[in-house]
């Protein structure tokens, strides 16, 4: 048990793509289908329980992760604060399970499910590999993102519109535009954009910073725009029909 939970990890490190890292990636994939396939069947309190399973996992799992880093020594207010965009999504989309507050679900579904696939492709576990601690819940934390974002759009029957668009990429940026002051008051790097992260990431490919920003702007939009796809072609086609 110390050894799952322990700062000094003797294990192999998080290796991308691995068998462990795939099984992993394969099993959030599954769960997503099966709720896509089953969704119609459902009951009233099936949904509920769902929803509510969902964000009990969620708050679950990111209080085991902020006191594990209590435990270790590494709390600190430069790192641990739900600044990060996932880390503020951890919190917003439990209560979005709750509630179903249709102005999170926005941010949940173009945010969420862009950010979350990012981390899980490329996890910052650091040298914490599988079956270490830090391993399942980075793999948990941004599956249940995914997750929650999924369930009440094909569940709960909530659907983004071209407003939402709008709305999620102004909101977005005037969030990094305050996170970007509190980085320089208090020396930390949420939101990655006062340097990259130390960890192998899709940055990477990017030029160096400032420039990098204005990359992952035009990447955000870019992704916001082709989950927002499906939906506009459908509006358009039954536009076309009823015309």
């Amino acid at each position: 048990m110390g050894e799952f939970f322990g700062k000094d990890w003797s294990g192999d490190p998080f290796v991308l793509f691995n068998a462990p890292h795939l099984i992993a990636l394969g099993i959030i994939l599954l769960i997503n289908i099966l709720i896509v396939v089953f969704r119609k069947r459902f009951s009233l309190t099936g949904k509920s329980a769902l929803r509510y399973t969902l964000a009990v996992t969620l708050v679950v799992v990111e209080l085991s992760w902020h006191a594990w880093n209590y435990a270790i020594g590494e709390w600190t207010i430069q790192t641990m604060l739900p600044f990060h965009l996932c880390s503020a999504l951890v919190w917003l989309s439990a209560y979005m399970l709750v509630t179903k507050n249709y102005r999170i679900y926005e941010y949940s579904y173009f945010l969420g499910i862009a950010g979350a696939m990012q981390a899980l492709l490329t996890p910052d576990a650091g040298m914490y590999g599988f079956p270490h601690f830090r391993a399942f819940q980075v793999m948990m934390s941004h599956g249940a993102i995914i997750t929650a974002a999924i369930t009440m759009t094909f569940v709960e029957g909530f659907r983004p519109t071209w407003d939402s668009v709008k709305r999620v990429f102004i909101g977005a940026n005037i969030y990094m535009a305050v996170i970007f002051i509190f980085n320089q008051l208090t020396g930390s790097n949420y939101l990655f954009i006062a340097h990259k992260p130390e960890t192998a990431s899709l940055m990477d490919v990017l030029p160096p910073w400032p420039w990098y920003i204005l990359y992952l702007e035009a990447i955000g939009l870019a992704l916001c725009l082709l989950l927002y796809l499906p939906y506009a072609l459908r509006d358009r086609s039954m536009s076309t029909a009823s015309a």
